[in-house]
């Protein structure tokens, strides 16, 4: 059991020319034909946490602190940490070498059980836009922030990296029973933008590429 290998629920129709295999999973780094995007990614191997307390303030994982306000996200050195409401919190884990998990009792580990999607670049938000009635564009949030609530009428937990005049980017989380809705309603929706699937190795460039 302890040897078995990991999959996604994510299965792009598209070509992998280069993967690699890291804790258990098969990650795609790059696939055939990426195009000049918008680019859709499957980030559903990055670790993602749980943490339920009564006090969130003591707690900092990867040494980044959960934000004092629902809604409210901290992006450090690849780990994102959202303030879900008062008493949880979601850690994200963007980079290729994330810690291992506290063993405190707080912490549940919910990777296996979800999707988590980038999509990012031009026309990012006229394919939201096409998908859900929530803002993501709203004047008076910055990035990082966090939108709950309905994405193709699923569930989701979205963070918001990036908006600009010429794009944006962002995250996306929901129940892994939901992947192959989710994923033909993006690509259907992103379909006249020329979104295409890309591999980890695009959304590791972008990301470095927006923090600087």
């Amino acid at each position: 059991m302890a040897n078995m290998q990991r999959q996604s629920a994510v299965a792009f129709q598209a070509r992998s020319v280069e993967t690699v295999t890291r804790g258990r999973w098969t990650v795609v780094l790059r696939y055939a034909d990426e195009g000049q995007g918008p680019y859709l990614v499957d980030l559903s191997h990055q670790p993602r946490w749980d943490v339920q307390d009564s006090d969130l303030s003591r707690f900092a994982p990867g040494g980044v602190s959960v934000p004092e306000t629902a809604g409210g996200c901290a992006l450090h050195d690849g780990v994102l940490i959202n303030r879900m409401n008062r008493t949880q919190a979601a850690v994200w884990h963007l980079n290729a070498t994330p810690p291992p998990m506290p063993a405190e009792s707080a912490y549940t580990d919910i990777t296996a059980g979800g999707v988590f999607l980038a999509l990012f670049g031009a026309h990012t938000f006229d394919i939201t836009e096409k998908l859900t009635s929530l803002d993501f564009q709203d004047p008076r949030k910055q990035p990082p922030f966090l939108v709950q609530g309905p994405f193709c009428r699923v569930p989701c937990q979205i963070v918001v990296l990036e908006k600009d005049a010429d794009g944006g980017g962002i995250l996306l989380t929901c129940s892994r029973g939901y992947a192959r809705s989710m994923l033909d309603a993006l690509l259907d929706a992103g379909s006249a933008f020329t979104l295409r699937p890309a591999g980890e190795a695009r959304f590791a460039n972008w990301l470095a590429k927006m923090n600087g």
